[in-house]
């Protein structure tokens, strides 16, 4: 396989996979700093997935870190198959959050004038915008997955 920028075990891989991690932590706590984000479906889904991120990135950064540090190359078959697979599937889970938050952010708060408190629409803006990076960064990192199983 080859070695592109952002595979499994580059400085790129690792500060993709620490984007990822930070960007979803940072909209979870964004998200649990509000008093009222369990009264909307899409803001648990978002809270859930934005976990679920945090959690496949933070393992896959330590992963890049130790083959890093061991000089060990990540090109494995099988490993690159479940990453790919791994990143697809977080990928569309934190898209489908990202977007339904954003949706309810706009309806709600923007469109029928319900936000009454202007520091809490804040706050539920930040953690949308922070998953949509966070989607920016994963989606980035399935591609060069797919690339490099394709590369063979």
């Amino acid at each position: 396989m080859k070695n592109f920028a952002g595979s499994p075990g580059t400085w790129t891989g690792l500060v993709l996979r620490m984007g990822q991690c930070l960007f979803a932590a940072g909209s979870i706590a964004s998200m649990a700093t509000t008093t009222t984000f369990f009264n909307y479906t899409a803001f648990c889904y978002l809270i859930a997935s934005m976990g679920l991120q945090v959690i496949w990135s933070f393992g896959l950064a330590f992963m890049d870190a130790y083959a890093l540090l061991r000089k060990k190359v990540l090109h494995n078959p099988v490993l690159v198959s479940l990453f790919a697979v791994g990143d697809w599937v977080t990928a569309t889970l934190s898209l489908a959050a990202s977007a339904s938050s954003a949706g309810i952010t706009v309806l709600y708060f923007g469109d029928l004038g319900g936000c009454s408190l202007v520091e809490e629409c804040t706050k539920y803006q930040m953690a949308v915008a922070l998953a949509f990076l966070s989607w920016i960064t994963i989606a980035i990192s399935s591609l060069i997955m797919l690339w490099l199983l394709a590369a063979g």
